[in-house]
C-alpha cells in the first residue's frame, strides 16, 4: 500500500487550503493510499533551517539533526510514497509555517556538490497546493520556481493554484471595511470554480498514487 504524506501549513480548518488538502488526500485514499496526515500549525515548537551543517555530515547524509516538532514530519515525508502539502499565500508568500518546513526538507538533500547536488536516493511525487485571495495568475512564476526546486530535492512536482478566494463567509458582518473585494464576486467564485478545483485536487491525489 501506498503512504501518502498530507501536510497542511494554514491554520484555517475547514476553509481553502484544508478544503483542497483534504479532497487531495482522499483522492489518493480511493486509489489504496494510505495517509498520514500533519497540520503545522498544531505541531509543538519547530524553526526553519539553522544552517548548523549537520546533515552534510557523511553519517546524516540526506537527515535533518535538529530535533523539534518537525522531525516527526521530515522523517514520514522520507518514508512515503508522495507527498500532498499546500498553504495560502501571506504577504505575497507561503506561511511561515510552510518555508520552515521548505528549509528543512530541501536543505538535507542539497549536497554543495558539483557532481552530485542532491543526495536524495528515493524520489517522491509531490502536490504543492497553494490559495490566495487575488488572481492566481500573479503568483504562477512564484509556484514555478518552488515546482522547480522541489522536483530537483523530493521528486516530480505538481503544482495547483486557487486564487480570489473567499476568505470569510460574510464580508458585512465585520467592524472594517472590505472595500478591496468585491464580495459577491468571491462568493459566487466560491460556489462556482471552487468546487471545480476541489475535485482538481481529488484527481491529483489519485493520480499521484497511479504514478
Amino acid at each position: 500500500m501506498s503512504k501518502i504524506v498530507a501536510v497542511n501549513a494554514g491554520p484555517r480548518m475547514g476553509w481553502n487550503t484544508e478544503s483542497l488538502i483534504s479532497s487531495a488526500a482522499k483522492g489518493a485514499e480511493s486509489k489504496g493510499a494510505e495517509i498520514v496526515r500533519f497540520d503545522l500549525f498544531k505541531l509543538e515548537r519547530y524553526t526553519g533551517c539553522i544552517s548548523c551543517f549537520g546533515c552534510k555530515r557523511e553519517k546524516f547524509k540526506g537527515h535533518c539533526v535538529c530535533r523539534d516538532g518537525l522531525t516527526q514530519v521530515l522523517d514520514a515525508i522520507r518514508e512515503s510514497d508522495g507527498l500532498i502539502i499546500g498553504s495560502p499565500n501571506y504577504l505575497s508568500e507561503m506561511t511561515a509555517s510552510f518555508r520552515a518546513l521548505y528549509e528543512r526538507l530541501m536543505f538535507q538533500n542539497l549536497t554543495y556538490n558539483v557532481e552530485k547536488p542532491c543526495c536524495n536516493e528515493h524520489p517522491i511525487p509531490v502536490l504543492l497546493i497553494m490559495t490566495c485571495n487575488s488572481p492566481e495568475a500573479g503568483y504562477l512564476n512564484l509556484m514555478k520556481g518552488y515546482q522547480q526546486a522541489m522536483s530537483t530535492f523530493v521528486g516530480p512536482t505538481e503544482i495547483l493554484i486557487s486564487g480570489d478566494t473567499l476568505q470569510i463567509k460574510d464580508y458585512s458582518k465585520t467592524d472594517w471595511e472590505w472595500s478591496l473585494f468585491n464580495a459577491e464576486a468571491k462568493q459566487k467564485r466560491h460556489e462556482t470554480v471552487f468546487p471545480e478545483e476541489v475535485k482538481k485536487a481529488f484527481d491529483m491525489g489519485a493520480q499521484m498514487v497511479k504514478a
